[in-house]
């Protein structure tokens, strides 16, 4: 892991705050897949950048604002763990909702190969062997 590839994973979140699809994409693997957990809107595992970007578009429908904030990198090889805090406004209301979460990435080559989503933070630090 380099520190190239967390800062490609804070341009990735610095372009789904601005709505940015394009930007999210650019530095994904051909190959990138989404491992989404059952209590997610469409679960299961979503392959090829066009399938994660259209879950993402799914998942994002109902809100008005999401505001991504990752919050600490942890660095594992080619894994990177990423804490984040997501706030959304759902359309027509003017309450916002928190949830913490966490990501797991990994990268081959410079490029994101692989994205999976834990709602406990610390099952993606288990994920690679780790703990706080």
């Amino acid at each position: 892991m380099s520190q190239a590839d967390i800062e490609t994973l804070r341009l990735g979140y610095e372009a789904a705050n601005r709505g940015d699809w394009n930007g999210i994409f650019t530095d994904v693997h051909p190959a990138f897949e989404l491992k989404a957990p059952d209590r997610m809107v469409r679960p299961g595992t979503h392959r090829g950048p066009a399938a994660v970007r259209q879950f993402f578009e799914d998942l994002m429908e109902p809100f008005e604002e999401v505001v991504v904030k990752p919050e600490k990198f942890f660095d594992y090889g080619d894994r990177i763990v990423v804490f984040l805090s997501l706030r959304a406004r759902p359309s027509g209301s003017s309450v916002m909702m928190e949830i913490r979460i966490g990501h797991l990435w990994t990268m081959h080559d410079g490029k994101i190969l692989q994205l999976e989503i834990f709602p406990e933070r610390e099952r993606a630090l288990e994920a690679i062997g780790l703990s706080e």
